[in-house]
């Protein structure tokens, strides 16, 4: 609402709009760009500035030569205009003059979605429009034209082909602070609505930005300067100076011994665990950092337990880290502590909804729990921030199956494949999804006579159903018809996902399912290749050696012999009751030490009964 308002009394209305935009120097092609639009309305721009307060230049050109990277983007709709009509506030585009109240109102929209929205690459490029807005201004007050330039560099200096710049436009903003010109007339205006640092804070965060791009040695001379301890320490164990980093903490103990923060600093750079209880002790256990290092410290050397202890000591004192809490779930996890590991991951995508590994882990727990159904919706959650890796789309299309989704699970299923160029099959979850299919597909079969005696009962017109009237027909009729469509849909996409298996993978039980397929499709020609392609995938020179094998050799093969049995029957051919004889009389032959075995037996009965289908058989072959 204060930033409504301070909008209205300015007499300004802002909007943020799509234009096309050439941002780089390399850029061809115009590309989609926001861009900020102001409309200001005459009757209250009546803004005068004094004669001693007049604005300086916005930027200099120096800084915006040393870039390939345009510092405001040069539009190309209609000539120099935005598709709304609107003339926008860009170099380049037909220029509004911006008054100074107007100006502070733009850089408090730009704070406000700083301070409103989450901190990721996104934020920043929601407050660009209104940064290249003020940048593109001819003349601003010092202390807008600095905050303008600071909010440039935060943004910048996350890019890595802005970075130098932002660096020198760092540069250049605490060189002009300590500058006497210009003067204070021309500093005080505005300042006390720009949130603008001290100058102090803008030093250190100059020395941070220095560190980000490698220039430690610069860094230090500020850090040292401020008396920034911490900082300093941190320089040195990067310059793999850790004598100098020690001699400066005993140093600082020695004024100071009852820090916490300085004895904590000593045992990361000693990697001493009694530095963190000194710490501890001085804080009267009041640390949460010594307690979360000794933590870390308990869980390297195996000590699960103690390091879930310790966390949730530390998570007591400090609640907000989710570090901490994946950390802890860590701990409890290879501690068996489920319930504990289960909090807290929990409490992790609680502080930090990205966290992939977080959610991963909280489904794999309901896993072990055996609630599908969390574990699905978790997987979900995981799978957005985790789509490159293939053990998760594994896990998630197991839970698919488990809670029924085995339209998801199909689709986990291919994303697998294409992941491991088809390496990973999983025969397991294509048998539970294939007795699905074949259990839908019996019922349909179950159903079709009793739909047609229906049909023959309503065409004789019988007189004892003539009152009756079958409300609730319609209401079965739908979810039934819905059924069935879902059912043919997994069919045609689990037949889709085979023929791209067995196009680069001969497995033997991968076919099984391949002509189980074509079974309930109704091509049997098809089926019986594919049920032979799987006899042939288990004959090798191991079969008459391995029992196991033989076993799967044994029902392939009867498979393939009852499907002989099958089409010769429908067609009235004795030729596949010749080819099931001399395949089953060549398994009797070799197969003599498994004659113990079940299957054996199987084996010659299923011979016996293609003999006499031969001698009953009447059609010549």
């Amino acid at each position: 609402r204060h930033f409504e308002s301070a909008e209205v009394a300015a007499g300004l209305q802002l909007s943020v709009t799509g234009a096309l935009g050439c941002r780089t120097i390399h850029q061809v092609e115009p590309k989609a760009q926001m861009v900020l639009v102001a409309n200001t309305s005459t009757s209250n721009n009546t803004y005068t500035c004094p004669s001693a307060d007049r604005g300086v230049q916005a930027h200099d050109s120096s800084v915006t030569d040393t870039s390939d990277i345009l510092m405001t983007p040069k539009l190309l709709v209609n000539g120099n205009e935005s598709k709304t009509g609107a003339p926008c506030v860009y170099n380049g585009a037909s220029t509004i003059d911006l008054k100074p109240i107007q100006q502070a109102v733009v850089l408090s929209q730009c704070l406000l979605i700083e301070k409103s929205s989450r901190h990721d690459e996104m934020q920043r490029w929601d407050m660009a429009p209104y940064i290249e807005a003020i940048g593109s201004q001819k003349s601003s007050y010092f202390i807008l034209h600095c905050f303008c330039d600071l909010l440039r560099v935060r943004w910048e200096s996350t890019r890595s082909r802005t970075k130098g710049r932002a660096l020198e436009m760092m540069d250049k903003l605490v060189e002009g602070v300590y500058k006497s010109t210009p003067g204070v007339a021309q500093r005080v205006p505005f300042c006390y609505v720009a949130y603008i640092p001290t100058a102090p804070a803008l030093r250190k965060e100059y020395a941070e930005l220095l560190v980000s791009c490698g220039l430690i040695g610069e860094a230090i001379k500020i850090f040292e300067d401020l008396e920034l301890w911490d900082n300093l320490i941190y320089c040195n164990c990067l310059l793999g100076k850790k004598a100098a980093a020690v001699e400066l903490i005993k140093a600082r103990l020695s004024e100071r011994p009852n820090d916490p923060r300085l004895w904590c600093s000593l045992g990361d750079v000693t990697n001493n665990d009694a530095c963190y209880e000194k710490a501890l002790e001085v804080s009267n256990n009041k640390s949460a950092r010594a307690l979360r290092s000794l933590a870390r410290s308990a869980y390297n050397r195996g000590d699960y337990e103690k390091s879930k202890n310790l966390w949730e000591s530390a998570m007591a004192l400090n609640s907000l880290y989710p570090d901490g809490w994946f950390a802890l779930g860590a701990a409890a996890l290879k501690a068996r502590d489920i319930e504990k590991a289960l909090d807290g991951f929990t409490r992790a995508v609680q502080l930090d909804p990205d966290n992939g590994e977080a959610w991963n882990n909280i489904a794999c727990l309901h896993m072990l729990k055996k609630k599908s159904k969390e574990a699905f919706i978790a997987f979900k959650e995981a799978l957005k921030f985790k789509r490159n890796s293939w053990q998760l789309w594994e896990n998630y299309s197991h839970v698919a199956c488990d809670v029924g989704n085995f339209g998801q699970a199909l689709e986990a299923v291919q994303m697998v494949l294409n992941m491991t160029s088809n390496k990973r099959i999983d025969a397991e979850l294509f048998e539970r999804i294939m007795l699905y299919l074949e259990d839908r597909a019996s019922i349909k079969h179950l159903k079709s006579p009793a739909a047609a005696d229906n049909n023959n009962c309503n065409n004789q017109a019988c007189p004892s159903d003539s009152t009756v009237k079958f409300v609730n027909e319609s209401s079965f009729e739908e979810p039934t018809q819905g059924r069935s469509r879902e059912a043919e849909h997994l069919m045609e996409f689990l037949g889709k996902i085979l023929q791209q298996i067995v196009k680069s993978e001969s497995r033997a039980d991968v076919w099984g399912l391949y002509a189980r397929w074509h079974k309930i499709k109704g091509d049997l020609t098809m089926c019986c290749e594919a049920l032979l392609k799987q006899v042939r995938s288990y004959q090798g020179s191991d079969l008459w050696k391995d029992r196991d094998r033989f076993k799967q050799y044994a029902h392939a093969s009867l498979e393939l012999c009852n499907l002989y049995m099958e089409i010769s029957s429908s067609t009235g051919s004795c030729r596949q009751l010749f080819t099931a004889e001399m395949h089953l009389k060549n398994i009797l032959k070799q197969a003599g030490e498994f004659s113990d075995m079940e299957e054996f037996r199987d084996i010659q009965a299923c011979f016996n009964e293609v003999q006499m289908k031969l001698q009953s058989d009447s059609v010549p072959a």
